[in-house]
C-alpha cells in the first residue's frame, strides 16, 4: 500500500446556522453555533485515513487555543502528524462558515496555514518515495505548493491538486500535476469563462483532456463527476441522499481518491468511491462529522446496488 502525504491547511471552522444572510450593515439571529475541525488539508487527510490509507498530514497550527484543540482532535485519527508544526505568536487558521438550508458560504482566515513556506515544504517531504501520492490544495501560500509538486514529480510521486480555491497560477502548476480535481467554478475559471452551460459541460471537458497530459475530472455537486475514461466522457451521476450540510464534501471525495488510488484501484473505480464517499459525507453536519470508513462505503454502494434489483 502507498502512503498518503497531504500538505495543506488546518482550521477552526465555526458554523453558523441561520435562514439567510445579513445585508451589510444589519444584524440578524442566528439559528446555531457549533465548532468544527477543518482546513481542506486537514480534512482530506481525515478522509483519506479513514478510508485506510496510511496518511502523513503536513500543516502549521498556531500556539492558541485552538490549536491544541486542532491536534487533540486529530491525534484520534490514525494520522501521522510528526510533521505538524506549532507556531509562535500565531494563530490557528479560522473557516467562518454560514450555514444555509441551500448551501454555504465560507470565509477563511489562515494565521498559521499562511506560514507553511518552501523551508518547511523541503524539510518534510523528503521522506515522500517513488510509489507514494501527494495530495495538496490552494488554501495555503501557491509557492510553496509549486514547489512541493515539483520536489514531488522528481522524486516519481503521483501528485493530485485540488484547485480550492482557485488561483490564477493553476495552468503553470499542470506540467508538475497528475491529476487536478477542479469543481464546476473553478474548472470554469481555468477556461477563461464565468461559468459553463449544463449542455456544453461534457464536452468542454473532453476538449480540455485532449490538450493537456494531467488528468483532470470535475465534480459537479448533485449532478455527478465528469471525467475522460479511455477518450470517452464518463458522468457518474451522485446518489440521492437526504442532504445536512455539504461542507467537505470535495474533501472526502479528494481523500478518498487518493486513498483508492494508493490502495491500487484503477481510476474509474477510485472515482467511484469517492463519489459513494462524498455522498455519505453530506448526511451529517460538519465537514469531518460524516467522512465514511471504507466498510461503510462498500456497504452503502451494496445497499445502491440492491436497490435495482
Amino acid at each position: 500500500m502507498s502512503k498518503i502525504t497531504i500538505l495543506g491547511s488546518v482550521n477552526m471552522d465555526i458554523v453558523i446556522t441561520t435562514t439567510r444572510m445579513p445585508r451589510i450593515g444589519e444584524t440578524i439571529i442566528g439559528e446555531q453555533i457549533d465548532y468544527f475541525v477543518g482546513g481542506k488539508g486537514a480534512n482530506q487527510a481525515v478522509a483519506a485515513s479513514r478510508y485506510g490509507a496510511s496518511t502523513k498530514f503536513l500543516g502549521k497550527i498556531g500556539e492558541d487555543t485552538f490549536g491544541g484543540k486542532v491536534l487533540q482532535h486529530l491525534s484520534r485519527e490514525a494520522l501521522d502528524l510528526s510533521a505538524v508544526s506549532r507556531e509562535k505568536n500565531m494563530f490557528t487558521g479560522i473557516a467562518s462558515i454560514f450555514k444555509l438550508a441551500e448551501d454555504n458560504c465560507i470565509t477563511v482566515v489562515p494565521g498559521a496555514n499562511g506560514l507553511i513556506d518552501e523551508a518547511y515544504v523541503q524539510q518534510t517531504i523528503s521522506e515522500l518515495s517513488q510509489g507514494d501520492i501527494l495530495l495538496t490544495q490552494l488554501e495555503i501560500p501557491v509557492e510553496t505548493i509549486k514547489q512541493a509538486l515539483i520536489l514531488a514529480k522528481k522524486k516519481g510521486v503521483l501528485t493530485i491538486l485540488n484547485p480550492a480555491p482557485y488561483n490564477e497560477i493553476v495552468p503553470e502548476l499542470l506540467p508538475y500535476i497528475d491529476i487536478l480535481t477542479p469543481n464546476e467554478t473553478e474548472f470554469a475559471a481555468l477556461i477563461g469563462k464565468e461559468a459553463i452551460l449544463e449542455d456544453e459541460i461534457e464536452q468542454v471537458i473532453a476538449d480540455w483532456q485532449k490538450k493537456y497530459a494531467t488528468r483532470i475530472v470535475v465534480t459537479r455537486g448533485s449532478k455527478g463527476v465528469t471525467f475522460v475514461e479511455k477518450s470517452q466522457v464518463v458522468t457518474i451521476p451522485s446518489n440521492k441522499v437526504s442532504v445536512v450540510d455539504t461542507t467537505g464534501a470535495g474533501d472526502t471525495f479528494n481523500g478518498i481518491l487518493a486513498a483508492a488510488l494508493g490502495e491500487g484501484a484503477d481510476f474509474y473505480e477510485a472515482v467511484c468511491m469517492a463519489n459513494n464517499g462524498a455522498s455519505l459525507s453530506v448526511q451529517k453536519l460538519g465537514a469531518q462529522t460524516g467522512m465514511p470508513l471504507k466498510s461503510e462505503i462498500e456497504e452503502f454502494m451494496k445497499q445502491q446496488v440492491d436497490s435495482f434489483t
